[in-house]
């Protein structure tokens, strides 16, 4: 088992390693990758804000029942969970995207530093580096943080969604109403969390395409 899943590593990297290199043939670099990238995690940010409250709203119109179709008011906050998984899923896939070119890059830099002759042009570089390094890293730190709360969001969702599919009723809705404000909690902790990290990504941008 240790022996297949260092083999998916190695041959992940190594899939990795060729899409960078066929990038830069195209006169696109690693640095440049990297802010797309970050661009991508912070959209994926910003519409999984929107989906999340778009899924605590569905819940607050159920909770506010007063006739109608319950079963399609289920089915639509059904559908909004749905979303809501998949929003958080593009987050951390696009978080891990982040974290991989970062890594090649930095692996380069590192790398290229002792090609120079210049110890003045090479220090400077070194310091760059080390700075981009620890921007990067409060970056990551501030978007790991973000896609972690999206958890305690989702099973908090999933226990109502569960809980409405088997007791569709007045008195199943009353059950959940009181749960509701943990909900809200949770989620405006985790918005906080993302405006952090989209707040962090815009400097991250900025900060490589001035230098």
């Amino acid at each position: 088992m240790k022996a297949l899943l260092l083999l998916s590593v190695l041959t992940l990297t190594g899939c990795q390693q060729a899409y960078y290199a066929t990038m830069e043939k195209f006169g696109v670099e690693k640095r440049e990758l990297l802010v797309d990238r970050v661009k991508d995690a912070r959209d994926a940010q910003l519409d999984g804000q929107q989906q999340f409250k778009d899924a605590l709203d569905e819940l607050s119109q159920l909770l506010q029942f007063e006739g109608g179709d319950l079963q399609t008011q289920y089915q639509q906050l059904s559908q909004q969970y749905q979303d809501s998984q998949k929003a958080a899923q593009l987050i951390s896939s696009r978080v891990d995207k982040v974290q991989s070119v970062a890594e090649a890059l930095f692996d380069e830099w590192r790398d290229e530093l002792e090609q120079y002759q210049s110890q003045q042009l090479k220090r400077q570089s070194q310091l760059q580096l080390q700075q981009t390094e620890r921007q990067f890293q409060q970056l990551l730190k501030k978007m790991r943080a973000a896609e972690a709360k999206t958890q305690p969001v989702l099973r908090l969702l999933n226990d109502n969604v569960l809980f409405l599919k088997h007791n569709l009723n007045a008195k199943a809705i009353g059950a959940v109403q009181q749960d509701f404000s943990g909900l809200q909690r949770n989620l405006q902790s985790l918005l906080q969390e993302m405006n952090q990290a989209i707040h962090e990504s815009n400097k991250f941008i900025a900060q490589l395409q001035q230098d």
